[in-house]
């Protein structure tokens, strides 16, 4: 694929392609090396306000289009997708930095998630229900709710959106999208790829954007009933106060501070290679990252040996590399506070291991470039071991026991993947239960879900809803009951049936 260079794009409005409003416009470069990607409309209230009108008139024909007929626009997209699976992934790995094999997984997940939900416009499942009453006949079906405001982040620029507009549309309602500014060009391509599947005009609206001028106009404004977030906690608490004027249908996804625990009858190969793909994969920039390890205290030193072994091993260099391991941090700013975590982490007395530094050596200079970071002799109350880093770090908490290992596990605000490796079919059970998480794996490292299973978290990790499977159905629709009375006469519940 061709660099892309400085090409202008604009907002999608309406089935028409317009620029902002205001004229003003921001740019988009790699973080591998700093080349220009493109120009994109600096957009404010104004045109969301246009985009939501678009799609508030769209809703009323779409909302009636057959379910069955939307869901096969979702199969085209994801036949299109398919075609275009190695340009979107090489495009990923110079915009967001991602290296191909999981650029490739990134737009393979957008794949699964548009075929899964294409089938569910036969599906979208309500019950039938005997009635208490003689000759009278109970349902309940799924409605659509209206305009849904879609705020996705960088690090997953392809499948995140996937997640929250494919079921959104087949369930009937429209979408506006705001991108991350940092990856405003691969949201450019999912929505011409929905065009060119056939979505109709004013159903699928992009508005580029920061959050504080068209985040928060999507938010504020009264016309979008629901909103579905990526995002940090406290972008999220705030997005729920705003909402909450309104009413707003709100779902969040939101921190992860997630564990990978290993016991002492572990596989250390498997442990290992489990580790350094779920800390250092995505340069670390995953929701699901294990930015802790916790080992059992008689395999500690030999997992944190291998574990520094193997991180040193891994290549760093642009992501369109086929033999790079470790792409680069999303900006300057995410490198400064990666960084900043280093200096916390040595300051409250973890030992650094490996790592800790930025590269620029080999041309690494040119762009946003981490080491692959491993720290010792955490505690678990160290801020390391607490806060969200977002970066290629990960800390080392030593444990006596299984117990211990689960206690330390849980003891943090969020609540999203979890993982214990260990070949005792019992301590891998009571961890199925006692682990505070939405997810947990056993003898795999943490990372997302398969798209026909519930993703998302517990506590602070999010506010309850969850995306993908039939879960994601439950937040864009809304239950609607109904009872036919073929009786002839007035019967009342509970009134009728009572002796």
């Amino acid at each position: 694929m061709a660099i892309l260079g400085a090409k202008t794009f604009q907002n999608y409005i309406g089935g028409e392609w317009v620029d902002a409003a205001s004229g003003e416009t921001f740019e988009s470069t790699s973080p591998a090396n700093g080349d220009a990607i493109g120009t994109f409309p600096k957009s404010s209230r104004e045109d969301v306000d246009r985009a939501v009108a678009a799609a508030k008139e769209a809703y009323e024909d779409w909302r009636l289009v057959p379910a069955p007929r939307r869901g096969e626009i979702l199969f085209r997209f994801a036949q299109l997708l398919t075609e275009q699976k190695e340009d979107l992934s090489q495009l990923m790995a110079r915009e967001m930095g991602k290296v191909l094999p999981e650029a490739r997984g990134d737009v393979q997940e957008a794949i699964d998630m548009a075929y899964y939900m294409g089938g569910e416009g036969r599906r979208l499942f309500g019950q039938t229900t005997p009635s208490e009453l003689p000759d009278k006949f109970n349902m309940s079906v799924r409605q659509p709710i209206g305009v849904v405001g879609v705020i996705t982040p960088w690090n997953f620029p392809i499948a995140i959106p996937s997640w929250k507009t494919l079921p959104a549309l087949v369930s009937g309602n429209t979408v506006v999208f705001k991108p991350a500014t940092d990856t405003p060009t691969l949201g450019e391509r999912y929505v011409e790829i929905l065009i060119e599947a056939g979505i109709p005009a004013g159903v699928v609206n992009i508005v580029h954007g920061g959050g504080g001028e068209v985040g928060n106009a999507l938010v504020e404004h009264p016309d979008v009933p629901v909103i579905s977030l990526t995002g940090s906690r406290e972008t999220g608490v705030e997005v729920t106060k705003t909402g909450a004027d309104r009413l707003k249908h709100i779902h969040l996804e939101l921190g992860g501070k997630n564990a990978i625990i290993v016991l002492d009858d572990a596989d250390l190969d498997l442990a290992v290679e489990g580790i350094v793909w779920s800390a250092f994969g995505t340069t670390g920039q995953r929701c699901t990252a294990a930015s802790r390890v916790i080992a059992q205290e008689r395999v500690y030193d030999e997992l944190t040996s291998r574990l520094v072994g193997a991180a040193e091993q891994l290549r760093l260099g642009v992501g369109w590399e086929e033999d790079t391991d470790v792409g680069p941090v999303i900006n300057q700013a995410a490198l400064e506070k990666i960084h900043s975590y280093t200096t916390i982490g040595q300051d409250e007395g973890a030992t650094l291991l490996t790592g800790g530094e930025v590269a620029s050596d080999n041309g690494l200079d040119k762009g946003f470039y981490y080491r692959p970071t491993i720290f010792g002799d955490v505690d678990a109350e160290m801020r390391i071991a607490q806060e969200e880093i977002f970066g290629p770090t990960t800390a080392v908490i030593k444990v006596r026991d299984a117990d211990e290992a689960i206690e330390v596990s849980n003891g943090i605000k969020y609540g999203l993947s979890s993982s214990i490796f260990t070949r005792d079919v019992n301590k891998a059970f009571r961890a199925m239960r006692d682990l505070k998480a939405g997810i947990t794996y056993i003898n795999a490292g943490t990372i997302g879900a398969e798209v026909h299973l519930p993703f998302g978290g517990v506590k602070d990790t999010g506010n309850g809803h969850r995306e993908a499977g039939q879960a994601a159905l439950d937040f864009f629709t809304e239950w609607k009951s109904i009872y036919v009375d073929y009786s002839g006469r007035l019967q009342r519940a509970q009134i009728d049936t009572a002796d």
